[in-house]
């Protein structure tokens, strides 16, 4: 089988390596599944506060879809529903996942690479990461999930642009119509993302939990209980030591140090 999904924790920090480098990272049928497992695990493991998605090397984030194995994996309407199914839980686990995740983008990121990236919290590319949607040079259909994460990301009219042209565009490009919040140039990369994952790390879990479920439900309203679900969890953040230990800090001038409780 090619390709894999390395999961690995760091301190407080969980990272997921898409590792196909001979396919600049393709993403295979079982990596697909093995990405929602591993997002899951790690989700609910209690020392993790930050979910970072990555891909090995410095060649590509994620290319899109290992179209090698498309004549078996999506031979037939019956295969092809269960190899989208397969990315739609996967990009689900992402999108739901209560705490946050960060896509780490160097080299090629295309097609199901960008799906990937938008269904995390905040992305950040190099300015030499290249960038492309090229189902229209492939003849592939793309879905309604993913296509609703572009549009989300960066508005209609920009979507039909990156959609339609398949052109390549860069990380400054992609930061500028939104499909990254922020770029570095490639000296910086490392060292700046790292700031940024150490500063989400460090915030208040139960915080950025409530405030994660409450935009999603913003952006995509699941109805009264959702609402009440998240209300609850504003509560909890009012009730727990972190928010004493925040008060603390204020007062003395120094850094919180939050348990997620």
């Amino acid at each position: 089988m090619s390709g894999r999904i390395v999961a690995e924790v760091r301190g407080p920090v969980g990272r997921l390596t898409v590792a196909n480098p001979d396919r600049y990272n393709a993403m295979s049928l079982p990596m697909w599944r093995m990405l929602r497992e591993a997002v899951l695990h790690l989700e609910h493991d209690p020392e993790v506060r930050v979910l970072v998605l990555t891909g090995e090397g410095d060649r590509a984030f994620v290319s899109g879809a290992d179209i090698s194995g498309f004549a078996t994996d999506r031979d037939g309407a019956a295969a092809s529903e269960a190899y989208d199914e397969a990315v739609r839980a996967a990009q689900s686990a992402l999108v739901a996942c209560v705490k946050p995740t960060v896509a780490r983008i160097a080299g090629v990121c295309m097609g199901g690479g960008i799906g990937l990236a938008l269904s995390c919290d905040l992305r950040y590319a190099r300015s030499t990461a290249r960038f492309r949607m090229p189902a229209a040079r492939l003849g592939l259909g793309y879905s309604y999930t993913g296509m609703e994460q572009l549009v989300q990301a960066v508005g209609a009219a920009c979507a039909l642009d990156l959609f339609l042209t398949a052109r390549a565009f860069d990380g400054a490009e992609a930061q500028r119509v939104g499909v990254v919040h922020e770029c570095f140039a490639d000296d910086a990369f490392d060292r700046g993302v790292a700031e940024r994952i150490g500063a989400l790390a460090a915030n208040a879990p139960l915080t950025l939990r409530a405030a994660k479920a409450a935009i999603r439900d913003i952006v995509q309203p699941a109805g009264p209980a959702r609402r009440a679900e998240v209300e609850a969890w504003v509560r909890a953040c009012f009730d727990s030591a972190d928010y004493r230990e925040g008060q603390l800090a204020f007062r003395e001038k120094r850094n919180p140090k939050f348990a997620g409780c």
